[in-house]
């Protein structure tokens, strides 16, 4: 099973069309981390490594979390897993496992006001830092959100994160993902397309990807380590395939924007609560359709 595409998503949810192929496993260089501090200072990217992200529209960094920053990005995902449902605040949803039928955490949203932890993350050097580079200009927080992938959990369908109308906020996003869990072949890494970015939207609004759209694009399988992190522009298609194994495979990931282009963070939520809200905040009986 596949998630179908999500409201305003990272990644992507319909049903996923059976492969011809495996991805292929990413076998570039990648950028190895800098020495960690609280610093912005310290988190400067070289030249090299931001015009891999112009080029490719994705740059991976190994062990950008490593040792005490990386328990406690563990620490804190443990705290908002097993935060209560409870409406107006982090927003909780849901899904059916493929094995057994289980309810299933899928992700959780809308945590950044209500844990110390994670906020002092969000602006931090080795996140908001990062993204100010990439973007060339001051960056500011979007969204947040976790996605857990546990046992039995779907995938997510070929799309671009700009095909969820983020453009109703402002033109052009990144994120960052940070892997809290090992992300493998089995359990569904991420998986991304290099130099389609600068193509503008390649496919329609609110829908996933189709293979007309996605003719001559080569998804690579790019494997992370738990405090590896990969900050891809929202024009970059990419995908992950379901969760077949015994363990979570959960995600962070973190959106930014230019500050030039306006705080949208509590609009957004604002419309998403209005549109398509967690599963303790939904009127029995009312259908909600859930888009990009």
């Amino acid at each position: 099973m596949v998630k179908s595409f999500p409201g305003h998503c990272a990644e992507s949810q319909h049903k996923r069309p059976s492969r011809q192929q495996k991805p292929r496993q990413f076998r570039g260089a990648v950028a190895s981390s800098p020495s960690l501090s609280s610093s912005s200072s310290s988190m400067q990217l070289t030249p090299q490594q931001i015009d891999e992200f112009r080029q490719n529209g994705y740059l991976i960094i190994r062990g950008l979390f490593t040792g005490q920053s990386l328990a406690n990005v563990l620490r804190w995902t443990s705290d908002v897993e097993a935060w209560p449902e409870t409406p107006g605040k982090a927003m909780k949803y849901f899904e059916t496992s493929s094995q057994g039928g289980a309810r299933l955490l899928q992700r959780i949203e809308n945590f950044y006001p209500f844990h110390d932890g994670f906020r002092q993350l969000c602006e931090s050097s080795e996140m908001q830092g990062i993204a100010t580079q990439l973007l060339g200009a001051d960056a500011v927080l979007f969204k947040e959100k976790i996605n857990f992938k546990l046992p039995g959990g779907a995938g997510f369908e070929p799309h671009q994160d700009a095909q969820a109308d983020w453009g109703r906020y402002s033109s052009f996003h990144i994120t960052a993902m940070v892997s809290v869990d090992p992300c493998t072949l089995e359990n569904g890494c991420l998986e991304m397309v290099a130099g389609y970015h600068d193509r503008g939207l390649i496919g329609d609004l609110w829908k996933p990807l189709d293979s007309a759209q996605m003719a001559g694009m080569d998804f690579i399988a790019v494997p992370t380590a738990p405090g590896d992190a990969i900050f891809f522009d929202s024009y970059a298609p990419h995908r992950s395939a379901p969760n077949h194994t015994s363990q979570p495979r959960r995600v962070l990931y973190i959106t930014y924007n230019r500050r030039a282009d306006g705080d949208w963070r509590q609009q957004y939520y604002a419309d998403k609560r209005k549109s398509f809200p967690p599963d303790c905040e939904r009127e029995a009986g009312k259908v909600y359709e859930y888009k990009v």
